[in-house]
């Protein structure tokens, strides 16, 4: 089962990277993406019921990724909202869980256990679908 995803990254490489290394280890279908607070929020409002997982930065090129994950923090029931950034400090996953993330991911050291999220995800979507 594919994970229909929207990646939220403003950094080109970073977000070309991600969404191969996904789509190849991790059963996910990206979407599209956006690098800006204000894209994203229209984005996943207009599609509200055809995404199963966005993955969120923080530092965006406009806004904050705390803005994205607090206009989806009511959502359809199933869909996945995870952090991925370099800022995963302890108080910042607090807060992110506050505003309904999923999880929250360190891009310097926990690509594999993202990966390995989404691997679960897509199998726990699969029996349920």
């Amino acid at each position: 089962m594919e994970l229909r995803t929207y990646i939220v990254e403003d950094n080109a490489t970073i977000r070309e990277n991600l969404i191969g290394t996904l789509e190849e280890l991790a059963s996910i279908r990206a979407l599209g993406w956006a690098d800006n607070e204000a894209d994203a929020r229209r984005w996943l409002a207009a599609h509200a019921d055809d995404w199963d997982l966005a993955i969120i930065d923080l530092f965006l090129r406009g806004g904050s990724g705390l803005g994205v994950l607090e206009s989806v923090r009511t959502r359809q029931r199933g869909q996945r909202v995870v952090v991925l950034s370099n800022y995963a400090t302890t108080d910042m996953r607090k807060r992110c869980a506050e505003l309904g993330a999923d999880a929250v991911f360190d891009k310097s050291n926990e690509i594999d256990a993202l990966i390995d999220y989404c691997v679960e995800r897509s199998a726990a979507d699969g029996l349920s679908r």
